[in-house]
């Protein structure tokens, strides 16, 4: 009995240092997260000369195993869709690729663990593998692929607009704020309205900062929770995990329309709010702490940019148009305008950076170094 008991206790000390364990390393893990993945802030460019627009120095990141586009968007402080357009082809849920050498281990480990267990290790290889798989083996491993690497758009074009206060180009998912006395230029990506829910183009100002605001739906976006949701909506949402606002609301002037934090990581530089403008919430700390009440905000729709660097350099970025009604016109219009920038001559290289936009900024070669 008394052997029992003290088994027990040995049992139960020993359950308890497993539980203590295990949450030591949970922290240390969440610890060892915050450190990986740091947090974002305003990404600051000193503003060009009047008659230049290049910002900012274009980003390779290499992929390390467990890397992510959501991950990057947060590390880089840029928009989720605009590392889509700058990287095509490239899985925005799992960009970490396994060399070939990896995947033929992969495969052969599987036929392995599929193999009866009365076989050997050495058979099961004599079997699966000829001479020629094995040539092949040792040719990829012994030529490494080379690491992946992905753009990051930090290098972009201003748009075509008076360098005052806060300007939003809807197209490129992006925010900017200038502080032309301080010489300085910051660039946000922000989640903009779905489609059917579009933020209109308009010239406003701020005409309120909340901090912890309350969330009150309006009766259309409580009709459309239920039919789409099947949700109730309360009258109002109090300050909390629960309140898509997050910690931080900026009003334009008095309507509904607010550029204010998130409840949640995924949804910036997308389209899926329902008309505001969504904003990582240190972003958005940055700019309740740091934009002045009365500041004009300006919303302007710009899907291409160009500008003339330099006598001998000309430079364009294009972004995808909002699907809306005017993006056919939008789309013909802008490639009149780029074909006029580039000229008749060379503008045909340049087609596909026109129709399938990366969002990157895009140099105009001379004709002669074009065709090479």
């Amino acid at each position: 009995m008394a052997t029992n008991q003290i088994g027990k206790g040995i049992n139960n000390t020993m359950i308890k240092s497993w539980r203590y364990n295990t949450l030591s390393v949970f922290f240390l893990f969440l610890f060892v997260i915050q450190l990986v993945v740091p947090l974002v802030f305003a990404k600051s460019y000193s503003l060009p000369p009047e008659n230049q627009r290049l910002i900012g120095k274009p980003t390779k990141h290499t992929v390390a195993r467990g890397d992510y586009f959501q991950r990057l968007a947060e590390q880089y402080n840029v928009g989720f869709l605009a590392l889509i357009a700058a990287n095509p082809g490239v899985d925005p849920f799992l960009t970490y690729q396994k060399s070939s050498h990896k995947l033929a281990e992969d495969k052969q480990a599987e036929q392995l663990a599929n193999a009866s267990f009365n076989q050997s290790r050495n058979q099961l290889l004599s079997q699966s593998l000829n001479n020629s798989e094995s040539q092949a083996l040792n040719q990829s491993q012994s030529k490494a692929d080379k690491p992946i690497s992905v753009d990051i758009p930090t290098q972009l074009l201003l748009p075509f607009v008076e360098r005052k206060g806060i300007v939003i180009n809807l197209p490129e998912l992006r925010l900017y704020y200038f502080q032309p006395e301080l010489n300085l230029v910051h660039v946000f990506p922000v989640g903009i309205g779905r489609k059917g829910l579009t933020t209109p183009n308009l010239t406003s100002y701020i005409g309120e900062k909340r901090k912890d605001p309350i969330w009150r739906p309006t009766e259309e976006m409580k009709a459309r929770y239920l039919a789409e949701k099947g949700i109730v909506l309360a009258d109002e949402i109090p300050p909390g995990p629960s309140n898509p606002f997050g910690k931080y609301a900026l009003r334009l002037a008095t309507s509904e329309f607010l550029i204010h934090g998130t409840n949640q990581r995924f949804g910036i530089g997308t389209r899926a709010s329902s008309g505001c403008f969504r904003m990582y919430d240190d972003d958005i700390q940055w700019l309740f702490e740091n934009v002045p009440l009365n500041t004009q905000v300006k919303i302007i729709d710009q899907p291409l940019k160009m500008s003339y660097e330099q006598p001998e350099l000309k430079l364009f970025e294009v972004h995808q148009p909002l699907t809306s009604e005017r993006s056919s016109q939008q789309i013909a219009s802008g490639w009149r305008a780029l074909t006029n920038f580039i000229g008749e001559s060379e503008i045909e290289h340049y087609r596909a950076n026109y129709e399938s936009p990366s969002g990157l900024v895009n140099r105009v070669e001379k004709l002669t170094s074009a065709a090479q």
